[in-house]
């Protein structure tokens, strides 16, 4: 059976694990992923896939996995390998796919974690040749298909659309040096900075921990349906940046197709929120709508680092 190593870096997390050509995941494994560079990020892959091989080994071919993929946080450069960018303030490049071929011994591929998580609704989920795949986590990115290509653009940073303003101000600055970007919003980053910004405003049950401890987003939808005041807020303000964004992508890119993925969508309880602010006008011609993506959002970014190369592998054979 041909399977394929995975490899998925977000800003939170690392997750490793193999899948089939089906894009079910055969074993997978998780490690802490708290790393301040671009070159701690590598080092971290390479000691993490050593305890993978170690402690879990190939469930899919009694030799190898036919190639491996890697999705990355920030700008990548698939065509050469490169990984460019974590953010403006850790900037390196790295031959990150040339490494670890070198590591394991075969070859392997990378790209943009969402990027790789949009190549893996249309592989498994769409048959359409343009549609947007947008994920809201801990931050909001999309990946763009127009025309059957993922647009990537001139330095590889199409898609970053968590910094886009959306008409919902509450004046929270945003560390690109913007105001108001949906990513303070609606991510969740976004709900803890304005729960903490608007805390003193509104009456809540909502608590709010220390600085370096995150504002826990499902507890704040919980109070939202439970009626609390600054809850209900936040709720409003992520649901009517989140429509105004999807309404943006529509007007740009005209695509047939819009699917949400992320842990801050994937329960169902902003969909339905988001979908009643949609203005038909603007969203008439999204024929399939606004869906929610059927693959896990646990595993989406992994499935993804799968069918990069599954795509790439196949290409070149």
């Amino acid at each position: 059976m041909e399977s394929y190593l995975a490899i998925d870096l977000g800003v939170a997390k690392l997750l490793i694990g193999e899948i089939d050509r089906n894009g079910t995941v055969l074993a997978q494994k998780r490690y802490p992923a708290t790393f301040l560079s671009q070159r701690d990020g590598v080092e971290l892959i390479k000691r993490s896939i050593d305890d993978y091989i170690k402690t879990i080994g190939w469930k899919g071919s009694d030799f190898r996995p036919s190639a491996f993929g890697v999705g990355l946080t920030g700008r990548v450069n698939p065509r050469e390998g490169m990984w460019l960018q974590i953010d403006p303030e850790r900037t390196e490049t790295i031959p990150v796919a040339a490494e670890l071929t070198r590591h394991l011994g075969f070859q392997g591929y990378i790209d943009n974690d969402v990027k790789a998580a949009t190549r893996a609704v249309r592989h498994y989920e769409l048959s359409s040749e343009d549609f947007v795949y947008i994920n809201v986590g801990a931050t909001i990115a999309a990946g763009m298909v127009v025309g059957g290509q993922l647009l990537r653009g001139s330095h590889f940073n199409a898609g970053e659309v968590g910094h886009n303003s959306v008409g919902v101000n509450i004046d929270v600055m945003c560390s690109c040096g913007r105001r108001d970007c949906i990513e303070q919003i609606a991510a969740g980053v976004g709900f803890d900075k304005c729960a903490r910004f608007l805390s003193h405003k509104y009456n809540s049950s909502l608590q709010i921990p220390p600085e370096e401890v995150k504002v826990d987003v499902q507890e704040i939808f919980r109070l939202a349906q439970a009626g609390d005041e600054l809850c209900e807020v936040l709720v409003e303000n992520a649901a009517g940046s989140l429509a105004n964004m999807v309404m943006n992508m529509v007007r740009i890119t005209d695509p047939d197709t819009v699917v949400l993925g992320g842990g801050i969508v994937a329960d169902g309880f902003m969909h339905g929120r988001i979908v009643e602010k949609l203005n038909p006008t603007t969203m008439r011609f999204v024929r399939n709508g606004v869906m929610l993506t059927r693959l896990d959002p646990e595993l989406i970014g992994l499935i993804g680092a799968g069918v990069v190369a599954m795509n790439i592998h196949e290409n070149r054979k």
